[in-house]
């Protein structure tokens, strides 16, 4: 039986969509350890039980408000509706009768408070968060950001909150985790092919409209749209690798967040993965070759998956460049480099090929969603929607963008430098001092370490920090250090991110 929305749906769709989201901080993240607590993943389950519906109802309204006909395109539509039904199944999903002593601990301090809680110090002051910024701290404000609120309010409304005393939690707690967890996991499968839908949609719209390009309210709504996605798909993805951590886990993994990511490891799958399309798309024998120049011991805090997709779908421009510069009968091509660098401040991760380069009129549009070097963009498979399309070796020009986001979601950036006549460099660059690949945060931040950073730690780091990028401590610190996981509406509304990114020098800012 195929699902249908209510008009009673919309209308509470509309209620949560009302309340604004709450900021969740990579240190909340990390800060669960190898092997959370039934109940502090409990916790943590209510929390997103909370705060999941609100997100999703952002979403389903602002497609319901897509201007010029884009709300009515059929794709559009299907991607509203899987929001919409997905926002169903959180706010019906029961929840388990709770003995008053079984709450009482569940709000009690933890035992260990005092290692994991509380490592992030009070008296760390975070400058860029004022009264009533987050709905996280209506009472419980510490003036700090730093989400070690005295109050019980702001706790409450924490994504991690340690709940363990020491003693056995009743069964129906971890029942009610697992069940959320699968909850979830249905979840993230129906939007698996959430981008490829609604290029699909972008196409219809265009096509109905006779338009080439889409226009700028288009464009930021894209942007705000997948940076949205990709903190709420980090969410689910976190919280259903914390649940399954409980029966099998890996010391370098709190979640999906990778404490000693491997770059050269990805870069070498990533490689294998493009060289791979690239034969296929193109019915090669041997694709160009890729050189890869990078210390095997180069480890720092990531998301795996992130930084694959950024180096694969960058690679995949690049020999999709350089076959058809040189055209596919040619024997040997160009090597394309990947270099990766690891300096004192900065990590980057370069990609230089030899495929012809861009025009400087078109290198603006490279950043623009559906624009393509390709001739004609194809239509998509009659199975786009499915979570087991075959992407295209190049076509829909989301590659770049939507990489660019990932790279930007965790203080990083993606840049393009291109000679016309010889080739383009795609540098992607992430800050060594920043919280995800921090030494110091990650010992003081997982199970394994009980050190904490001091005020003073904090306070310096801050300060060469604010000085070395020369913005207002506003901007970069909302934006580098608290970098609210997901909370893309707060962000994009306020301008913060694109204040930064200008005061920085980056002209592309969303």
């Amino acid at each position: 039986m195929s699902w249908k929305k209510t008009a009673e749906l919309m209308n509470t769709i509309r209620h949560y969509a009302g309340f604004p989201a709450t900021g969740v901080s990579l240190r909340q993240m990390v800060q669960f350890g190898e092997r959370p607590s039934t109940g502090t993943l409990f916790r943590a389950s209510q929390f997103l039980s909370e705060e999941l519906p609100i997100r999703l109802a952002h979403r389903v309204q602002e497609l319901e408000e897509l201007p010029d006909g884009l709300n009515e395109m059929p794709s559009i539509k299907r991607v509203q509706d899987w929001y919409a039904q997905s926002f169903e199944e959180l706010v019906t999903l029961s929840r388990p009768k709770l003995t008053q002593e079984v709450r009482e601990r569940l709000l009690k301090p933890a035992k260990k408070a005092s290692k994991e809680s509380r490592i992030l110090s009070q008296t760390t002051p975070n400058p860029s968060i004022t009264k009533g910024q987050y709905r996280s701290e209506p009472r419980g404000f510490d003036e700090n950001g730093n989400g070690n609120g005295g109050g019980k309010v702001a706790a409450a409304k924490r994504y991690y909150v340690a709940a363990d005393d020491g003693q056995e939690w009743p069964p129906e707690l971890h029942q009610y985790n697992l069940k959320f967890a699968q909850t979830l996991e249905k979840i993230k499968r129906r939007h698996d092919s959430v981008v490829t839908t609604v290029a699909q949609g972008i196409l219809e719209w265009k096509r109905k409209q006779q338009r080439m390009q889409i226009d700028h309210n288009v464009q930021a709504f894209l942007d705000r749209f997948y940076m949205s996605r990709i903190g709420i798909r980090m969410l689910i993805g976190q919280h259903i690798a914390l649940t399954d951590q409980r029966q099998r886990s890996d010391p370098n993994y709190v979640g999906i967040i990778c404490t000693k990511t491997n770059v050269r490891e990805l870069a070498m799958e990533a490689i294998e993965n493009a060289r791979f399309v690239c034969e296929d798309h193109y019915g090669l024998f041997d694709a160009p070759k890729i050189q890869l120049i990078c210390d095997p011991n180069i480890h720092f805090m990531y998301v795996p998956g992130h930084l694959s997709h950024m180096l694969f779908e960058t690679l995949k421009n690049s020999l999709r460049a350089v076959v058809e510069r040189h055209g596919q009968d040619k024997e040997e091509f160009p090597v394309t480099k990947v270099i990766v660098a690891e300096g004192k401040e900065d990590i980057t991760i370069k990609i230089s090929d030899e495929g012809g380069g861009i025009p400087r009129s078109a290198i603006p549009l490279v950043w623009t969603y559906m624009y393509t070097t390709v001739d004609q963009t194809p239509n998509l498979d009659p199975d786009f929607n499915k979570s087991d399309f075959k992407a295209p070796m190049a076509g829909f020009g989301y590659g770049l963008p939507i990489s660019r986001l990932y790279a930007r979601y965790f203080g990083g950036d993606l840049k393009l430098i291109s000679m016309e006549g010889y080739g383009t460099d795609v540098r992607s660059e992430w800050e060594r001092r920043s919280p995800i690949n921090q030494k110091t945060m990650l010992q003081g931040l997982t199970r394994q370490s009980g050190q904490s950073i001091s005020a003073r730690s904090a306070a310096i780091a801050m300060a060469s920090r604010v000085k070395r990028l020369k913005v207002d401590n506003t901007m970069s610190w909302e934006i580098n250090e608290r970098r609210q996981v997901g909370d893309a509406e707060s962000m994009v509304n306020e301008g913060l991110e694109a204040a930064w990114w200008r005061n920085v020098g980056m002209e592309e800012g969303v």
